[in-house]
């Protein structure tokens, strides 16, 4: 199965191609311009390395949310147009849980922390199970990142732009131990977006190109809410 997978849910764009469960092509793009500039030019870039036409694509997966409220309406848009002239199945992914893979396999909790701008971050928590696969506790959030809570007794690591803008605020808190993923994990790569959207395509969890929107998690005016996080 040929995967065309993107994002555009932060200030960074990604495109990959992957043949079932390898990766042909995968870059991430960091140049500052909006993502209206660089998505459509990067994936006719991706075809054309990897000799590859948007006909020939099986399937097409892009991050949903949480994220840049622009960012996430040109990723949906063009999602929409690529299922709509072509046909072909699509599924939306979870930024949070495509930027949790950017963290190898361990026992510890994985919290995925986006930047959302005005002191807020988007977060979700995971844990792999024993299949290796990735087990969302709770739900995604918008909080401030002075209120995470979390249980004292677990490990935990946090990853992703707002891991790193808030590091000194979330290394305070009061946990049994805490940990930065490196800075060079803060950015999705949509080889996960890829790799999350055959799971979601196995379990035929697709998308209508007609009725399915972007999650925002909150409106341009939402409010701060504080969150607890348990097992």
């Amino acid at each position: 199965m040929l995967t065309l997978a993107f994002d555009t849910s932060s200030k960074t764009a990604s495109v990959a191609l992957l043949q079932d469960d390898v990766i042909l092509y995968d870059t991430i793009i960091n140049v500052g311009l909006n993502h209206s500039e660089v998505l459509l030019p990067a994936i006719d870039q991706a075809c054309l390395q990897t000799k590859i036409k948007i006909s020939e694509i099986d399937l097409f997966a892009c991050t949903i949310g949480p994220g840049s409220f622009t960012g996430l309406r040109i990723g949906v848009c063009t999602l929409k147009a690529l299922m709509l002239t072509t046909g072909k199945p699509a599924v939306g992914i979870s930024s949070l849980t495509a930027l949790a893979l950017n963290v190898s396999k361990n026992s510890k909790i994985i919290c995925s922390v986006m930047d959302a701008g005005r002191g807020q971050v988007y977060i979700a928590c995971y844990r792999y199970n024993k299949n290796g696969l990735l087990d969302q506790i709770g739900t995604d959030k918008a909080v401030d990142p002075r209120e995470i809570i979390h249980n004292p007794e677990q490990e935990i690591i946090f990853v992703g732009d707002g891991a790193i803008k808030y590091a000194d605020i979330l290394s305070n808190n009061k946990t049994k131990e805490i940990n930065i993923a490196s800075a060079l994990q803060q950015y999705i790569r949509a080889s996960s977006v890829g790799f999350l959207g055959r799971e979601k395509y196995d379990r035929n969890e697709l998308l209508n190109a007609e009725t399915f929107v972007p999650v925002y998690l909150r409106s341009a005016d939402a409010h701060m809410k504080k969150a607890l996080f348990d097992n």
